[in-house]
């Protein structure tokens, strides 16, 4: 059996991705003003998306959780996976913002790291797919 079409698979790819999500949510939540300052984001933007990043946090660990995956919820998360994605790199290209090198490097690693959870996560639907119609069968 293939590492994607594991039952496992999907919870394990939500426990990352709520890991990830805690761990930046708590950072940006933490140390607004000094990442402000080292980022050159304003601080109300990391506040904000700080928060956000807990609450997804707590839901994907919910996903995580359960017996079977909510296939359409992490359907919806791959979808805004790649959203947040593309709104990172919006951001930076906008020009609207003096982000400095650090900056730059914390928002593409968001992006970065989102993009590669949509994708394990994209996956392990496609490749569990088949097993969850034989199992309402």
């Amino acid at each position: 059996m293939s590492v994607f079409a594991s039952p496992r698979f999907l919870p394990n790819v939500m426990w990352a991705d709520a890991a990830s999500c805690a761990a930046t949510g708590a950072m940006q939540v933490a140390f607004t003003d000094a990442l402000s300052r080292l980022t050159g984001l304003p601080a109300p933007l990391l506040m904000g998306t700080g928060v956000f990043l807990l609450a997804y946090a707590a839901a994907a660990a919910f996903m995580a959780t359960r017996r079977t995956p909510p296939r359409t919820l992490i359907g919806l998360v791959v979808v805004g996976n790649f959203g947040w994605a593309v709104a990172c790199v919006a951001l930076l290209m906008s020009g609207l913002l003096a982000v400095t090198a650090l900056g730059m490097a914390w928002v593409l690693a968001q992006a970065l790291c989102v993009v590669v959870l949509a994708e394990l996560q994209w996956t392990g639907l496609r490749r569990t797919r088949g097993s969850a119609n034989m199992a309402l069968a």
